[in-house]
């Protein structure tokens, strides 16, 4: 019997081919091309006076940024309590709490060091007429008092309200060791969290994947409005606070991670490029919080009880990458205006800067708060901030991205140190993709978020 010719099998079409292969892309090489792509877009639409096409793609990355802003608060809770009631003990805690405080508060005056050795040394002052520049207003800091009862929500529903993410932590520590003291009674609370916090985390990742899209809107937006004629007046400036985070992130958190938790510096800078690019992009560490989650728990292996209580205290209290810029952008404007700093003065700059990082942690504008307290304690004239606030974003870029590179350095440290930190996830090239995170029916071959394996490190 003659047996007829097998049906050929159809190509897939170019467009397909094409989608496939973006979407089967690791997700950051996705943010890495879409980013230089917004950058390189953004410059030449400013060149060509087409600066307002820049704006108008500007709403796209809004429409990313508020989706992953509508995931911070239940995030930060859900997780948060998951994460304390998972501990077995109350000296857990306190364990935890010690290491990244000390952790967070000494690399930020390692910081602010950095920034005034690079300030002093390339002098990006010098030459510079300041001119008769308009006194900024800054409203003052809150002492101590103020801002240690202000950690504690009288109504946590208005916390919530109001995204005060200090007082949405302290509720959800209480709220978790609640769940720890009450024993078995608590038990269907606890089920109830640990689901609520699967599916928050299938929502974040689900919003994480349409990231290159926000992320080359955004870069579209800063090339094209800023252009190269804004930024040439000061860019010496922002060279130097761009090398200081580049050198704070080479020397001290790949120095720690190599010597202290003895690991691969290079797998926790892979590891952590995903968030350090949406924080570069989007200038907000509580707004790179979902993205930072996801990548110390998929691609560092740390443990969602460490990352739930490490994370969302860096992305309020950790301000390295701020660090740096106040030292650089103090000793600029010191000598803009001709005056000439002492080592005691420098010494002040540092203390002043490190305990301002408490201070105004989670205020609005916490930046030039910082910056005008550090030229207020070594007499150097506020005026010099509205110099600075030309080219603000730019430099918020660089030190968001160093922050969120802390907060990742941090929870790797912190969950080595207590043997929460899974070897093997640590040592293997992160392989997230957006077809992995949208499609369904894969679910199980993509633990998304999943919470790594104990290992016995």
């Amino acid at each position: 019997m003659k047996q007829s010719p097998p049906t050929p099998t159809p190509s897939p079409s170019p467009r397909r081919g094409l989608f496939a292969f973006w979407t089967g892309m690791q997700l950051w090489k996705q943010i890495f091309i879409t980013l230089t792509l917004g950058l390189l877009f953004g410059v030449v639409l400013n060149q060509t006076g087409n600066a307002d096409i820049a704006a108008s793609i500007k709403p796209v990355g809004d429409l990313f940024i508020r989706g992953i802003k509508m995931l911070i608060v239940p995030l930060i809770f859900v997780s948060l309590v998951t994460g304390v009631a998972s501990l077995q003990n109350l000296s857990t805690m306190g364990r935890l709490s010690a290491k990244t405080f000390g952790l967070y508060i000494g690399t930020t005056a390692v910081a602010i060091t950095i920034g005034l050795a690079l300030a002093a040394l390339f002098k990006p002052g010098a030459g510079v007429v300041m001119g008769t520049a308009e006194a900024v207003a800054v409203k003052d800091a809150p002492s101590a008092v103020e801002t240690i009862l202000s950690l504690v929500p009288t109504n946590p529903v208005a916390a919530f309200a109001e995204a005060n993410v200090l007082q949405i932590i302290v509720f959800a520590i209480f709220f978790g060791l609640a769940i720890t003291l009450a024993g078995d009674a608590a038990k269907p609370v606890r089920a109830f969290f640990e689901s609520a916090a699967e599916v928050i985390y299938k929502l974040t990742a689900i919003v994480i994947a349409f990231a290159p899209y926000g992320v080359f809107a955004l870069m579209t937006w800063v090339a094209g409005t800023y252009g190269l004629e804004m930024l040439a007046p000061l860019a010496k400036v922002i060279a130097v606070v761009y090398l200081g985070c580049a050198i704070h992130a080479v020397l001290v958190y790949g120095g720690l991670i190599r010597f202290l938790a003895r690991l691969n510096p290079v797998r926790y800078f892979q590891g952590s490029i995903e968030p350090v690019m949406v924080a570069f992009t989007s200038t907000s560490s509580s707004g790179t919080l979902p993205v930072t989650m996801m990548a110390a728990e998929r691609n560092l292996g740390v443990s969602r009880s460490v990352s739930s209580f490490v994370l969302p205290l860096g992305a309020t209290i950790n301000m390295d990458g701020t660090a740096v810029y106040q030292g650089v952008c103090a000793v600029f404007i010191a000598q803009a205006y001709g005056i000439d700093l002492n080592s005691g003065q420098y010494l002040t700059i540092v203390l002043t800067a490190t305990l301002a990082s408490i201070g105004t942690a989670g205020v609005p504008g916490a930046g030039l708060i910082m910056l005008s307290l550090v030229l207020a304690s070594v007499g150097l004239p506020l005026e010099g901030v509205a110099i600075i606030a030309g080219i603000d974003r730019i430099l918020d870029m660089a030190r968001t991205a160093l922050n969120v590179a802390g907060d990742c350095a941090v929870s790797c440290l912190v969950a080595r140190s207590e043997g929460e930190l899974d070897q093997a996830v640590y040592d293997t090239a992160h392989v997230l993709k957006a077809d992995d995170i949208l499609g369904a029916e894969d679910a199980a071959s993509a633990p998304v978020l999943a919470p790594p394996s104990r290992s016995a490190t």
